[in-house]
């Protein structure tokens, strides 16, 4: 905490906002004056927040007293000194800090997904390995919408017109923006994240932005930042920027590809790369470990029922986990790299899932793969769209029936964690089936 303290001090901060991140990573927390954060060390939230769904709606009784405290009770965050980062934005000198969620015991909540996210760590940690990922996000800016039955429209740059038409690795279009882009890189930099390269995307007025690779962890709280930092200098230029998976009809949906890779620990080398160069069975096993608990745990990368509108038929995601060298078609791509920079690229995760579970999520199912020593299937070739013995579960409905049998990860993750995740988002889906949308309005009013 000291370490915290002399930089709240330093940097003039008046105000601190206590964060932690649910399920669906929504930042939820307390804003709380400096001298009262400093004085009370951490915050008590209520752990039904973790059971929280993103309508703000809670899962049913019967779980929601098994899974938690029929008392809701508090559980006690305590802040990481290592995820402290300014708000730009704010009026006043104002802080955003990331808090580890524990019970009254000291033991950290199982239901945390940041806490899901050191686990896995911890066992990577344990066999001497370090994983190390560069994510890429995808997200789309579009004109404010303030009636959700209205389709997004594109938002108007600096020329004066909307874009049109499919831009992609466009200067000149990525350019538009250069006013909201300006000023979401002085905010980022001044929160010290990590950022590569922006370049513009397939769909109209869609973006990504690739983060340097790094520690895990760190990154996952860098995406949470970042998709706050990147809402408000939205805002600011009044548009809007949305990483809903598939926002718009025909356009190609969003992504957070993650890249991994594994360090030994103590000589930094990586362990996908034999001496000679070539692929170890390490790397192949860790394929492997992919390709055969991402189907169980889809979920996880793809947490709404929109995000499986980005795994429809003619779209631009691969709904698949074959695996292939310099191929985008297939869900695990390897990218053509020096041996010490071998890595493998899990296409599947959608940019509405949480960063810290699908990260955990992609290196649990490779260490699985590791330590199981699994087999990949051959590598694939050419088109890997039409491939069918390696697809996926096509809704949410069907992927939360698989994950709920995968014994596997369960032992890992926890039975509370799983539990209650699947029981939040059957909570989400129950609330949007209720919702009658214009399709049936459209084809369904006068025809039947």
């Amino acid at each position: 905490m000291n370490k915290i303290e002399a930089w709240l001090k330093e940097n003039k901060i008046t105000e601190v906002e206590c964060m932690v991140s649910d399920l669906t990573g929504i930042a939820r927390g307390k804003i709380a004056p400096t001298m009262k954060f400093i004085s009370e060390k951490g915050m008590r939230l209520p752990e039904s927040i973790l059971l929280q769904s993103v309508t703000g709606d809670y899962v049913e009784d019967d779980i929601y007293y098994d899974l938690l405290d029929p008392a809701d009770i508090d559980m006690i965050c305590k802040p990481d000194d290592s995820a402290v980062y300014l708000v730009p934005w704010a009026l006043e000198p104002t802080a955003q800090i990331i808090h580890d969620c524990y019970d009254k015991a000291g033991e950290p909540i199982e239901m945390s997904p940041r806490n899901i996210l050191k686990k896995i760590l911890k066992m990577y940690a344990d066999k001497g390995w370090q994983p190390l990922v560069a994510p890429e996000m995808e997200f789309y800016l579009t004109k404010r919408n303030e009636d959700p039955d209205l389709p997004l429209q594109p938002p108007v740059g600096r020329s004066g017109r909307q874009e049109t038409g499919r831009q992609s690795f466009s200067i000149d279009a990525a350019n538009e923006f250069d006013p909201l882009f300006e000023d979401m890189y002085d905010w980022c930099e001044a929160q010290g994240l990590d950022l590569d390269t922006l370049i513009h995307e397939e769909g109209t007025a869609q973006m990504e932005i690739n983060f340097r690779h790094g520690d895990p962890l760190h990154l996952a709280d860098q995406i949470l930042v970042f998709k706050r930092t990147m809402r408000e200098a939205a805002l600011k230029h009044d548009m809007t920027a949305t990483f809903m998976a598939k926002p718009i009809t025909n356009e190609p949906g969003s992504a957070m590809h993650l890249h991994q890779s594994i360090v030994d620990r103590k000589t930094g080398q990586n362990i996908f790369s034999n001496e000679d160069g070539s692929m170890s069975e390490l790397f192949l096993h860790h394929i492997g470990g992919l390709q055969r608990y991402i189907p169980e745990v889809l979920p996880l990368f793809a947490p709404n029922v929109n995000s499986f509108r980005r795994f429809l038929p003619d779209t631009s995601a691969p709904v698949n986990v074959e695996w292939g060298e310099e191929n985008r078609t297939a869900g695990l791509r390897v990218p053509d790299s020096t041996p010490q920079n071998r890595r493998v690229e899990n296409r599947l995760p959608g940019a509405d899932a949480n960063p810290y579970i699908a990260i955990a999520a992609s290196l649990l199912c490779g260490y699985l793969g590791m330590v199981g020593r699994m087999e990949p299937s051959a590598p694939v070739k050419g088109r890997a769209y039409e491939r069918r013995n390696l697809r996926l579960p096509l809704t949410l409905e069907s992927a939360l029936e698989r994950m709920e049998q995968c014994a596997d990860v369960e032992a890992v993750l926890g039975s509370k964690f799983c539990r209650g995740y699947v029981a939040v988002k059957r909570v989400e889906h129950e609330n949007y089936k209720r919702v009658i949308s214009s399709w049936e309005r459209e084809f369904l009013l006068l025809s039947v």
